[in-house]
């Protein structure tokens, strides 16, 4: 059946309607992804200008690196020359010291760190007693760390041999809170006794710190104990120090005394001594360590009555720990005693044991809870014996004397009895354990 003309131009126009429409599809999405090709393009040079703005950051700090190791580099030199320089410097200060062939007694080094004032304080008071005797003391400054106050004010001293300890390792401690001063101080010792005992082969070595001042016959007190030292070795070091040597606790300038508790501050021990302890040495709190018995064994520590060295360091590591109570009322012994005449055989053990022994025991014993009180009554030396150490700590406090111990010995025992003067006069009090007549052999 034939198909009309009317038919045929609602086809053709609904062929152009469909037409129309998908080219307007067309458009539209050609449109959408021309936006989108827009965008992504847009996205990209973003991302290239960003990327070249990274490239030319690491590029910068890839120079500032280079620039860094070659400051490194150069100061690493500089640090190597400085050494060099010192350990010459050093050399020649220690060979012009011994070149006039003389044997020292022993070197003395001043173990300093961030105090110049306390340190010029120190060498003051040393020279006035050294220049005379310079020859058998070689004076040493050993400083920790760079502090250059400290420094200039060490190398002033020509007369003085200066030592520097730079350790740029970090501190690591063993347990958390510990002050890390106390391994650095520790580390520094080594360091600086190696060096004298090792590297300069002095026989024997007195230790000082940078907040002591001396008395007048510190030099000859310790020449004359070097014999001690070499002759006796039962004899672990000497002391410049008396713990309870605060002046309503002293009388007798003379007076010395065998002790199982290591004093420190100021002391002289030999190079033997050293070899011993150097490779065992601990990481931090030396003193305490070297107090231990397994360090020191069956010997005994040498002390005065009366200090040769008084510490006026308040501040310092241990932040005035101790100071107004113990440390400041401290007497300096101002007499001056001709000590290479002084007989000192007395001081060897067995002579030492027998005589100390029978001053205790003739001591007035005193007992019971009102002992303190009676004996401030008494005219004669006293003894007084303690159960344990709650007992002496409580006994130590009504007199004012040191109550601590360390490792089972109270501060300056001998034997466990712990000796000192009654308000200065010559009267004793001898505080005993239960066992201290039996260990002297009474």
């Amino acid at each position: 059946m034939a198909r009309s003309p009317c038919d045929l131009r609602l086809l053709l126009l609904a062929a152009a309607a469909a037409f129309i429409y998908i080219q307007v599809r067309l458009f539209v999405t050609q449109s959408h992804y021309a936006d989108r090709l827009a965008e992504a393009e847009r996205s990209e040079n973003q991302c290239t200008s960003q990327l070249k703005s990274l490239i030319d950051q690491v590029s910068m700090q890839q120079e500032k690196i280079v620039a860094l190791e070659e400051i490194k580099v150069r100061q690493d030199e500089e640090r190597a020359h400085l050494k060099i320089l010192i350990k010459d410097l050093e050399k020649r200060s220690v060979q012009k010291l011994l070149d006039n062939n003389v044997v020292p007694v022993a070197a003395v080094v001043i173990m300093a760190c961030n105090r110049p004032d306390y340190l010029e304080r120190t060498v003051e008071s040393i020279l006035k007693y050294q220049t005379t005797v310079a020859s058998k003391f070689p004076l040493f400054i050993s400083q920790d760390g760079a502090n250059g106050a400290v420094k200039r004010k060490a190398l002033e001293y020509k007369q003085i041999t200066y030592m520097q300890h730079v350790d740029l390792e970090p501190v690591q401690t063993e347990r958390p809170g510990e002050l890390t001063a106390y391994y650095k101080i520790a580390k520094h010792y080594k360091w600086a006794l190696d060096n004298l005992f090792i590297k300069h082969n002095f026989a024997r070595v007195i230790i000082l710190e940078d907040d002591m001042e001396i008395a007048p016959d510190f030099f000859e007190y310790f020449e004359a104990a070097a014999k001690l030292l070499d002759n006796d070795k039962t004899i672990m070091a000497v002391s410049s120090w008396n713990d309870n040597g605060q002046k309503q606790f002293v009388h007798d300038p003379k007076a010395l005394y065998r002790s199982d508790f290591f004093p420190g501050l100021g002391w002289m021990l030999t190079k033997s001594t050293w070899i011993e302890l150097s490779p065992k040495w601990p990481k931090a709190y030396w003193d305490d360590w070297v107090r231990l018995k397994e360090v020191h064994g069956n010997r005994q520590f040498i002390r005065p009555e009366i200090c040769r060295t008084y510490n006026f360091g308040k501040h310092g590591s241990s932040l005035g720990q101790f100071f107004e109570q113990y440390l400041e009322p401290i007497k300096l012994n101002d007499v001056h005693i001709d000590w290479n005449s002084e007989d000192l055989s007395y001081l060897g053990e067995d002579k030492y044991v027998t005589k100390f022994g029978k001053e205790v025991a003739s001591a007035t014993p005193l007992h019971g809870s009102d002992a303190v009180l009676k004996a401030h009554n008494m005219a004669e030396d006293v003894r007084i014996q303690y159960n344990d150490q709650e007992d002496f700590e409580r006994i130590a406090r009504q007199f004012g004397i040191f109550e601590e111990w360390k490792d089972g010995i109270p501060r300056t025992a001998f034997k466990g009895v712990v000796v000192f003067r009654y308000n200065s006069s010559q009267r004793r009090i001898f505080l005993v354990s239960p066992d201290s007549l039996s260990q002297l052999g009474v």
